[in-house]
C-alpha cells in the first residue's frame, strides 16, 4: 500500500548560514499538522547532506544542536567528507 506524500512544515529558523567564508543551508522541518519531533538537516554547496539521527522537541533545540556543532567542530565539518549522520 502506497503512503501518500505528506506536507512538511519548515521552521522559520531554517535558512542559509555563513561562517568563516563557508555557507550551508539549514533545514529544520517536521510533518505539517503534527507534534512530531523536528528534523535537523544541513546541506552544503554541493548538496551534500548531514542529517541528525535524533529529532528535537522544538525547532529552537534543533537550531541549538546546529550551533553547538559549529562551535565544537567548525562549519567546515559540513563540507569536508564529514559523516552524514550526527
Amino acid at each position: 500500500m502506497a503512503v501518500p506524500d505528506r506536507e512538511l512544515e519548515f521552521s522559520p529558523l531554517s535558512g542559509r548560514v555563513t561562517r568563516d567564508g563557508v555557507t550551508v543551508q539549514v533545514h529544520i522541518y517536521r510533518f505539517a499538522g503534527t507534534n512530531e519531533g523536528w528534523t535537523l538537516e544541513v546541506a552544503d554547496h554541493e548538496d551534500g547532506s548531514t542529517v541528525w539521527e535524533e529529532t528535537f522537541d522544538t525547532d529552537d533545540e534543533a537550531y541549538e544542536a546546529f550551533e553547538r556543532c559549529i562551535r565544537e567542530d567548525g562549519i567546515r565539518t559540513f563540507t569536508e567528507d564529514a559523516p552524514t549522520w550526527h
